[in-house]
């Protein structure tokens, strides 16, 4: 079926499933009647941005009353924000694996709980650009590691876990059809590379430490071109792992901030 699914076999033991950082849970509120019909999830690292984009979609769908004020949902919490927008859910993450994971782990039971079905998941925001032009939009059709391999390893107690990181392909092609249709934004479709760090693991020279020269960092950024990688950020393998795993159909859309050349 099409519900989203989780693998965790003692949450069936829980008598309350507390979404922590969500500010919800099973028993404090009705889950099903909240989120039940949501078909589309939003996700990106700021609060501001996200209900931005949710405003956006009230427009769009033409769901916005005049004066009405855009609730966010989390409200409780001071991690993540959440609003809706009809059937599509909007929703912050922060920056980096620890911060999206976190999340999505919860996003991802909450639409379990809610019994949503047929969901697609789409993470929007900005990116580092690697020759291409700026401005351009990135859909990624596999999210890559530092070493440019399709995979997401995490430690789990003392064992090196590795997950697969492939996202759906069809969706991909689906959105790069979309975009077709807005020429104002060059778009194309690449790999994604994933790293820990905003600074060195980006191969930037600008941060409080950094132990490469600029050949070296060019050399690195030109292996990466060569490999299929088109945009860096931090968050595409733990978002294409954690989401394949759950039947979730995901996909990244990323808008490049920045303009680099191999």
């Amino acid at each position: 079926s099409g519900l989203v699914h989780i693998k965790n076999p003692h949450l069936d033991l829980m008598e309350e499933d507390i979404l922590y950082h969500l500010d919800l849970g099973t028993k404090t509120h009705n889950l099903p009647a909240m989120f039940g019909d949501i078909k589309f999830v939003c996700v990106g690292g700021s609060p501001n941005r996200m209900r931005a984009f949710a405003q956006l979609l009230q427009r769009e769908l033409g769901l916005a009353a005049v004066g009405q004020e855009m609730q966010n949902i989390c409200a409780g919490s001071d991690r993540y924000a959440m609003y809706r927008a009809g059937p599509v859910l909007s929703v912050s993450h922060g920056m980096g694996i620890p911060s999206i994971s976190i999340m999505l782990h919860e996003l991802i039971k909450l639409l379990h709980h809610a019994k949503c079905q047929d969901v697609t998941i789409i993470r929007i925001g900005t990116s580092g650009g690697l020759g291409i032009e700026a401005g351009s939009v990135v859909i990624t059709d596999t999210a890559v590691d530092s070493s440019f391999q399709p995979r997401f390893e995490q430690m789990v107690l003392d064992d090196v876990v590795v997950r697969s990181t492939e996202l759906d392909k069809d969706l991909a092609e689906e959105l790069l059809a979309c975009s077709r249709e807005m020429p104002d934004f060059p778009t194309l479709i690449g790999h994604t590379m994933c790293t820990y760090d905003f600074y060195e693991g980006q191969g930037r020279l600008d941060g409080a430490l950094c132990s490469f020269s600029s050949e070296k960092k060019l050399q690195y950024l030109r292996r990466a071109y060569d490999a299929g990688v088109r945009n860096i950020e931090m968050e595409s393998t733990a978002f294409a792992a954690l989401c394949g795993l759950c039947g979730l159909k995901g996909e990244l859309n990323k808008t490049q901030a920045c303009f680099r050349r191999p």
